[in-house]
């Protein structure tokens, strides 16, 4: 049986991809934080007939050690992944630091991604046709700051998102030069504006931009129907998708030496962290 495991899938697009890979025949695995969303996943599964293929964990991704928890139990639990979807995110409007003294977004949009991505590499190298789809920006959301990765200078509020989301498309790019000698594949996708529920913590001036949003936004559906045939069939070893197109992997926001640097970076700022 096929395995599809889904951070941030209790809400929004990753909900749409978890009840889309159940009715599928997918064993489904989700990961987030509210419980009470969790079991509605289950509930709704069981009610459809797909229980016995449902399961939820509970997890704070913006923390390292979470992260490294889920890997043992994934990788314990599932013999094989055949999908991978990255989508955890909580926006802040006001900077804010994990208990490992990561700026927030940074920690869950990117670091989650990075660890969970290279961490469970040996499970869905064992799949026949893995892919792992981020929801990055899809060489839009630039540029990065180098110097300043967490955001400590002039927080640019929603902005830190799509600064996380240029960080995610570099992992994207060092991802499948790394693991070269594997099958996987890896997506980037950036959907556009999609009416969700927007998670975060937002300032008065930027609830009221996320209602207009939420207003405008395409359905949840369109986003996931835009995406699903890049999934089922990957055009590329590295694939980039903007909202349902697929867009040139050999521009400035996947250049291949600034996506070594940020995994030299990154390794860096793990070993540096307590276990």
């Amino acid at each position: 049986m096929a395995t599809t495991v889904i951070s941030g899938g209790t809400d929004g697009i990753g909900r749409a991809l978890a009840d889309t890979y159940l009715e599928l025949g997918h064993e489904v695995l989700i990961v987030g934080t509210s419980t009470e969303k969790g079991q509605a996943f289950l509930t709704a599964a069981e009610r459809n007939g797909a229980g016995d293929r449902a399961r939820f964990l509970r997890a704070d991704l913006s923390l390292v050690a979470e992260n490294r928890r889920v890997i043992d139990l994934i990788t314990d639990t599932y013999p094989a992944i055949d999908l991978l979807v990255l989508g955890a995110r909580f926006h802040r409007s006001t900077r804010a630091e994990t208990a490992d003294g990561l700026e927030s977004n940074f920690a869950l949009f990117y670091l989650s991604r990075y660890l969970l991505s290279h961490g469970l590499i040996g499970p869905l190298s064992r799949a026949e046709r893995p892919v792992v789809l981020n929801f990055g920006g899809s060489g839009r959301t630039g540029p990065v700051r180098w110097h300043d990765l967490q955001l400590r200078h002039n927080y640019p509020g929603t902005g830190a998102l799509g600064h996380s989301g240029a960080l995610c498309d570099l992992l994207g790019v060092h991802f499948t030069r790394l693991h070269a000698d594997t099958p996987v594949h890896y997506v980037l996708n950036h959907p556009g504006v999609v009416s969700t529920s927007f998670a975060g913590e937002y300032d008065r001036a930027t609830a009221a931009d996320v209602r207009r949003l939420k207003a405008v936004g395409k359905p949840v559906s369109l986003a996931v129907a835009h995406i699903l045939p890049f999934l089922a069939d990957p055009r590329a070893r590295l694939t980039a998708v903007l909202e349902g197109r697929q867009v040139p992997t050999d521009t400035r926001g996947f250049d291949p030496a600034d996506a070594a640097r940020l995994h030299e970076v990154t390794e860096k700022l793990l070993a540096g962290l307590p276990r």
